[in-house]
């Protein structure tokens, strides 16, 4: 079993990956087997810094052959050092399970050797999870670039979700921070696994196990390299369209480690909250990162880039809640898809006023400034008080990592993710 001092800076030196996240895994479990990943079989609990800790989160080693100067594990940092074998992983997580700590495992490693040896120990845990072991629950694998095809094919068998983290939104910024790694190292394995994804799915009946069942994910650092939130959102959403991937994660920049050539500051919280706000208005609300943002320009701090956007086309409003399209009414501030989806159902049978809107949890201090209903408008006509206010409402909220102790007021956007 691995000791406790190992277990320490291996879990320690995983904890900056923030792209371990599950929405659980359709795999087929085995009669025989432990654990679950449908749905409801991965539950979640959070740190008090508001980070998912439902899975184990760890390195295989933290012994790195590549130097990329944001890494706590890089090759040059004084930092302790350790690694695991297969089997003391495998014990770990069948342990940790037993005890209900955990319902899953997220693996990862830093470069020990090359990346085809660390791919292998990665793989070999993996399958001795599976037909050793008999685990069935979620995993969780952050492939290594550079490794073999063969490799990453075979470990999208036996994991759940993989990951390969751009970690630095462009080429440029790669080539200066992580000199052994390259924009093509990272998208190619990607694409494979996106490619056999598809593949798989339209011959589903020719084979036995899932590939991928929970799909790919990947990772920006925001703050260490001075792109724009703009060509941030460009590459996530090139990401989504081309990959397919379930979610792109953001962490904003913490100067873990001290170089001339990095920010000598965090990044902070809300730069990467707004930048999460964006993210779910490509997926969710139909907008475009060039509606959100122009490519060399940053979110605005004062409020939310649905509202930013909103300001900006004030020609589109006022829009009348009785009568606008459903894309319509995903575009004004304060009603989120569950709010456009209520009011849709709700005006089929009666006109709605605002105190149905309010009854339906509509965000009235930010939507009626953009809504009419039955012809009446309660806002503001004047572009710069609508932002005065507008800035007042989002500036109230507190951006800070969740706490599991305190008790603050949270909004149904942090819940939801409605604006």
């Amino acid at each position: 079993m691995i000791d406790e001092n190992r277990l320490k800076i291996l879990t320690e030196s995983a904890k900056y990956d923030v792209s371990c996240s599950s929405s659980g895994s359709r795999r087929t479990n085995t009669k025989d087997g432990i654990g679950n990943a449908s749905f409801g079989g991965i539950c979640h609990s959070f740190t008090p810094d508001g980070r998912c800790i439902s899975l184990l989160k760890i390195l295989m080693s933290n012994k790195c052959c590549f130097n990329c100067l944001y890494c706590p594990s890089r090759a040059e940092a004084d930092v302790p050092r350790a690694s695991a074998t297969p089997d003391e992983i495998c014990e770990l997580v069948i342990s940790f399970y037993k005890r209900n700590y955990i319902e899953g495992l997220f693996l990862s490693s830093a470069v020990d050797g090359s990346p085809d040896a660390t791919m292998e120990r990665m793989l070999d845990t993996v399958v001795r999870l599976r037909t050793v072991y008999k685990f069935n629950g979620y995993i969780h694998l952050k492939g290594i670039p550079r490794a073999d095809p063969i490799l990453t094919r075979r470990a999208a068998l036996y994991a759940d979700r993989m990951s390969y983290n751009v970690e630095l939104p462009s080429e440029q910024s790669l080539k200066l921070l992580a000199p052994q790694k390259s924009k093509e190292s990272v998208l190619l394995p990607m694409k494979q696994l996106a490619a056999e994804t598809r593949a798989n799915k339209v011959e589903k009946s020719l084979h036995k196990q899932k590939f991928l069942p929970a799909g790919q994910t990947t990772q920006m650092i925001v703050g260490a390299s001075p792109e724009a939130d703009g060509q941030i959102l460009r590459l996530s959403e090139a990401l989504y369209r081309r990959l397919s991937l379930k979610r792109v994660y953001y962490s904003s920049y913490i100067p873990v480690v001290k170089h001339s050539l990095l920010p000598d500051r965090c990044t902070g919280l809300l730069r990467e909250h707004r930048l999460y706000q964006a993210d779910w208005l490509m997926r969710f609300y139909g907008f475009t990162a060039e509606e959100i943002a122009a490519e060399g320009e940053n979110l605005p701090e004062e409020y939310d880039p649905k509202c930013a956007w909103a300001l900006k086309n004030m020609q589109y409003f006022p829009v009348e809640i009785n009568s606008a399209p459903l894309e319509a009414l995903l575009r004004v501030p304060g009603i989120g898809t569950l709010g456009a989806y209520k009011i849709i159902k709700a005006r089929k049978y009666t006109p709605l006023g605002f105190e149905d809107l309010a009854k339906m949890r509509i965000v009235l201090k930010r939507a009626k400034h953009f809504i009419t209903c039955k012809g009446k408008f309660f806002g503001c006509d004047r572009e710069r008080d609508v932002r005065t206010l507008l800035a007042l409402a989002d500036g109230a909220q507190k951006y800070e990592q969740l706490s599991m102790f305190s008790q603050p007021e949270i909004s149904l956007s942090a819940l939801t993710g409605q604006l």
